[in-house]
């Protein structure tokens, strides 16, 4: 009977500094410790991320492990995310791993922290059939990806400007939402109209996405009603943040039809932060239902930035004997382009 692979994995692309231990796939535990200290900034400081992180780093892997029933000296190899991210964030990270692996002498993971959003599918049942047309959306990132296996993904279209997330987080900060804006924006939209206000879509070439010419025309339109009525805000904020929530989760959901449509594919996933707003993931249940698609939603656990999705994405590398040499560094604008090799 061979040996159980099992494998310590660390995620600290930006405010999550997170651990997880998985054994032959299965996660043991993914412990979490949030940031809060951004919050008076309205957005994450990357000098503060960075300390964050040096602090929570020793106590959240020593819970991780502690958590699993695992010591140290059985792990098989440890996993970090490589990027993209903070820059002193990922080097917090990557330290840390480079040299525990160096310590137990056992080799060492860099990970792919896109990648990790998708396979986030594959910590629990039930998990996609391969191929599936997976729509990624975060702060930093939206992309339609097409995935053949764990370590081959395919993508077909990306945002050309700004990220989805940070159309959520800046339009709440033109209404004086705390950060993070998107979750509010969510809470405020369930009790709102969403057909009260329109706002242009913007068009883009094929299925690459744009959202900067959105986040204009609502402070253009923020400015000008404010200016006629001073308590427009007050008086508005759900429906405001039902038309504006909607307005970006039709964009999504358009350009989601067109690809699953254009490559005959059947299952659709989304992944990332945004993928834990209620307003799409109920759009694309709807539309999943109306279509014929098998559609997976995360859990709220894994759309949020975390450790296991980094452990699920390392036990595919490590049975594909894709290691990293101890000289690796971060690299914030890692790209994820196609396959993971």
């Amino acid at each position: 009977m061979s040996k159980s692979a099992i494998l310590l994995a660390i995620e600290s692309s930006c405010d999550e500094t997170s651990a997880a231990v998985i054994i032959d796939g299965n996660v043991k535990s993914n412990i979490v410790s949030t940031q809060e200290v951004h919050q008076k900034y309205g957005g994450v400081v990357p000098e503060l991320a960075s300390r964050a992180h040096q602090k929570n780093i020793v106590p959240v892997v020593d819970q991780a492990l502690q958590e699993a029933g695992i010591e140290k000296s059985a792990l098989d190899a440890v996993a970090f995310t490589k990027g993209p991210g903070l820059l002193g964030a990922l080097l917090v990270g990557g330290s840390f791993a480079k040299s525990m692996a160096q310590a137990l002498n056992i080799p060492l993971i860099g990970v792919n922290h896109m990648q990790a959003h998708i396979l986030a599918h594959f910590i629990e049942d039930p998990k996609p059939s391969f191929p599936f047309l997976c729509l990624t959306v975060s702060g930093g990132h939206t992309q339609l990806v097409i995935v053949h296996s764990p370590l081959e993904m395919e993508v077909i279209g990306e945002t050309l400007d700004d990220a989805v997330g940070e159309a959520f987080d800046k339009t709440a900060k033109i209404m004086g939402l705390p950060y993070p804006g998107g979750p509010l924006i969510d809470r405020y939209a369930k009790e709102g109209n969403p057909k009260a206000y329109d706002f242009p879509e913007v068009s883009t070439p094929g299925l690459n996405f744009s959202f900067s010419g959105i986040k204009t025309a609502f402070l253009n339109f923020m400015r000008k009603e404010v200016q006629k009525d001073p308590d427009f805000l007050e008086k508005n904020m759900p429906d405001i943040c039902a038309s504006i929530q909607q307005t970006l989760i039709e964009i999504l959901i358009k350009k989601l039809k067109k690809a699953a449509k254009q490559h005959n594919i059947r299952s659709i996933a989304i992944a990332g932060g945004v993928s834990a707003n209620s307003g799409l993931r109920e759009r694309l249940q709807a539309e999943g239902e109306k279509r014929g698609w098998d559609v997976f939603i995360p859990k709220f656990e894994y759309c949020t930035d975390n450790a296991a999705m980094i452990a699920i994405t390392a036990h595919y590398q490590y049975l594909a004997k894709d290691f990293e040499p101890l000289t690796s560094s971060a690299n914030p604008r890692l790209k994820f382009e196609g396959t993971i090799s």
